[in-house]
């Protein structure tokens, strides 16, 4: 799997806000960290993508790549990691009326 390719097709049309990639592609190898910051530029996302631009084993096996992606509506998509397969998994906020109606129906 390409991570540049695989981050593209995931964020899709998503505003980042902000990204912190981390990785390590052989045991034993340093961690690398890949960041882009809140208030980049496109010259910025562009060297962002560059640095991702690697592949790596997305099946079986250890869990090659970590990290967050922050988009500029409050959602964010983390590392999903099952057995060794990964991939990127998508996160809303709670609606905070539900999440309120729970907590007061356990009370």
């Amino acid at each position: 799997m390409n991570a540049k390719q695989e981050f593209i097709e995931h964020v899709g049309t998503k505003e980042v806000q902000a990204v912190i990639v981390m990785y390590e592609l052989s045991y034993g190898e340093p961690l690398k960290k890949i960041v882009l910051p809140k208030g980049f530029n496109k010259d910025n996302y562009n060297e962002f993508l560059e640095h991702l631009n690697f592949d790596y084993d997305d099946g079986f096996g250890g869990q090659e790549l970590e990290g967050t992606i922050w988009y500029t509506d409050g959602t964010w998509s983390s590392r999903g990691e099952y057995d060794g397969s990964e991939w990127w998994e998508y996160h809303k906020r709670p609606d905070f009326s539900e999440e309120y109606r729970l907590m007061k129906a356990f009370r």
